[in-house]
């Protein structure tokens, strides 16, 4: 049953200190919120001096509350120049704060300014799940998870060395002091990891020791006279640090070029191998694709992988045009129209039980819709206010530019086989010669990756889609995406773009009339009467090729090393090609997938807490498939 988020209602005690009327209790002691943070969770953790000459240092949060522990801690790693290289931080909140709210509490803190405003600029929307921002030029990530900690933190894949127990008292809000989430820190925990709270309760320690943590009563802050410090018993597990940093990317669209820029934030160096003479030229050389999620009412995976897709790809057209590479794309919005009455009712449907924030969907009736779009439309349907176009290739464009000298561009070389000796993975071209090595190969190239015999168990296909070139006056109408069975961008360049028909294992890449007419047709659908004006015999476009997935789901992460696996085989225990990876199966969706699948996956490989919940990470393992046959695609939908 999906549960929308609720946010906290701004209110405070009669001394002034911030209150929740919903648990009954404070946010922190009334002796000071920032004072609480240093003294609980930081000097309680023997931070910042533990972290200091490590390569990372990762901390997980039972509460953001106002983030006062996250910006107090992200002060002291600033302030410290002996400290780690990559601050990770990740925090479980119910209730999260509207941005707004949050500055108006932050004000509190002048000290803290600088850092409260850069959370605020980049504070998510407030719909459930994971959400990721890179702050401090990458070098610190917060990692925010929205919802009940106790469906959440089994969710989590971290390796945590620092725990901060807060919330509100376990009086007040007891689950989330119970052992079932004591249990959850233990499965996270770090070989001796530390942990910090306020609470003293009995339970709290009995439950902690019964999980495998060693505690301490410390000196209290304010007008506590004592809080608990505690270590972690046992091993733990630990994240495998690679030992070397350094990956053949075969493939330069939007997955490759993600993933390349995701790695080089992170300090790999690619070798990146296209047979094109630049980035983004097969599949992802489209003039403008389509940028928004697809809700569904049952939140199913595709809908909460497009929600995390979007809302991430918009954090990283950002963070590209803050470091003076940014992508083109348009902020114009897209309207995602009804295709009858049924279905306009099952989409109003779903923004009433998802109560979505109205600048990430709503739901515009058709005269709204018809204003919107500058047209007269025959529904009304989803509006999704951030969404928009992307020309993809200069995506491709920003993500090596923002990557620098980390990234070794191999253009118009062909790779004919890959090589495993050694621990190392060679490319090499028709000839037999060597195009480059690494001890890591990410198999990015589209549908290319059906001629490589390491992705032999992907049932990826092909899928031909053309789109129509539409001659287009500057302002003419639409002005913003619209979409139904089919979609129509606005003028880019003197041109929209209008389709994309799809036809699966079909490898004949010329421009067909036929299909021009298909996607004049799909068009008249979408805006009733538009398609007049045009001629299919007269009209450009391009074929590119997709690679879809049986699932419709992409397919990320270490390559099977077995052609198949009993139904019940836990994914983990299914034997993996050492160094392979696969991204691909990114279908007619590339550009609200790839920006988060290139996190996802750099963060595998580097042994980074995950930027997804593990349900989701499962459901895109390309070894999914061994499992099971898989279910034939039925095409495209929009």
């Amino acid at each position: 049953m999906f549960t929308p988020i609720q946010p906290a209602t701004l209110s405070f005690a009669p001394d002034g200190t911030p209150y929740s009327a919903t648990f009954d209790d404070v946010y922190h002691t009334s002796a000071g919120g920032l004072g609480q943070a240093r003294h609980v969770f930081l000097a309680g953790n023997g931070l910042p001096g533990r972290w200091q000459g490590r390569d990372r240092w990762v901390i997980v949060e039972t509460g953001f509350g106002l983030g006062l522990n996250f910006l107090a801690t992200w002060q002291a790693w600033r302030a410290d120049p002996a400290r780690c290289g990559r601050l990770d931080f990740v925090s479980v909140e119910k209730h999260p704060f509207q941005a707004g709210d949050l500055a108006r509490l932050h004000a509190a803190w002048p000290e803290l300014a600088p850092l409260a405003e850069a959370l605020q600029a980049h504070w998510p929307a407030l719909t459930p799940g994971i959400h990721r921002c890179h702050l401090d030029g990458g070098r610190v990530t917060l990692t925010l998870a929205f919802g009940d900690a106790v469906d959440l933190l089994p969710q989590l894949n971290a390796q945590a060395n620092t725990f901060y127990l807060d919330g509100f008292s376990p009086a007040r809000n007891p689950d989330l002091w119970s052992p079932r989430v004591f249990e959850q820190l233990a499965r996270l925990a770090a070989p001796d990891a530390s942990l910090a709270t306020w609470s003293v309760t009995g339970h709290v320690r009995r439950g902690l020791e019964a999980a495998g943590f060693s505690l301490t009563r410390e000196p209290g802050f304010g007008g506590k006279r004592e809080m608990l410090a505690g270590r972690r018993t046992g091993e733990g597990s630990a994240a495998a640090a690679p030992r070397h940093r350094h990956a053949l990317v075969i493939g330069a669209g939007v997955a490759g070029t993600s993933v390349a820029e995701r790695l080089a934030a992170r300090g790999w160096q690619i070798s990146l191998i296209d047979s094109a003479d630049g980035p983004g030229q097969g599949a992802s050389g489209n003039r403008a694709g389509v940028f928004r999620p697809l809700p569904s009412l049952d939140d199913n995976r595709l809908g909460r992988i497009t929600r995390a897709g979007f809302l991430y790809g918009l954090h990283h057209l950002k963070q590209l045009a803050a470091a003076g590479h940014p992508a083109r794309w348009g902020a114009t919005g897209v309207l995602h129209l009804a295709r009858d009455d049924k279905q306009a009712g099952k989409m109003r449907a779903v923004v009433a039980a998802h109560q979505p924030p109205a600048d990430y969907l709503r739901y515009a009736e058709e005269a709204e819709a018809s204003q919107i779009a500058g047209w007269p439309l025959a529904q009304g349907g989803w509006h999704f206010p951030g969404g928009g176009w992307i020309q993809p290739p200069s995506l491709c464009a920003a993500n090596l530019a923002a990557a620098g000298t980390a990234i070794q561009p191999y253009f118009g070389r062909q790779l004919a086989r890959l090589q495993h000796e050694n621990g190392e993975w060679t490319a090499l071209d028709a000839n037999d010669a060597p195009i480059a090595h690494a001890p890591v190969v990410i198999l990015a190239n589209g549908v290319g990756i059906r001629a490589l015999p390491q992705a032999a168990t992907l049932p990826v296909r092909p899928a031909r889609g053309q789109v129509s070139h539409l001659p287009a006056a500057a302002g003419s109408a639409p002005h913003v995406v619209v979409c139904r069975n089919g979609y129509v961008s606005p003028e880019v360049d003197g041109i929209r773009c209008a389709g994309a028909t799809f036809l699966a294992d079909d490898p004949d890449d010329a421009l067909r009339v036929e299909e021009h007419a298909e996607n004049l047709a799909t068009l008249d659908l979408i805006l009733p009467g538009y398609s007049a004006a045009y001629d299919p015999a007269s009209l450009d476009g391009r074929v590119g090729f997709r690679p879809a997935s049986p699932d419709r789901l992409p397919m990320v992460g270490a390559l099977p090393a077995v052609p198949r696996a009993d139904r019940d085989t836990p994914l983990d225990a299914i034997p993996r090609q050492p160094g392979a990876y696969a991204l691909t199966g990114f279908g007619a969706r590339g550009l609200v997938w790839a920006s988060l699948m290139g996190e996802l996956l750099a963060s595998q490989l580097n042994g980074d807490p995950l930027p997804l919940e593990q349900d989701l990470v499962d459901a895109l393992d390309p070894a999914r498939y061994l499992r099971k046959p898989p279910r034939p695609s039925t095409g495209s939908d929009d």
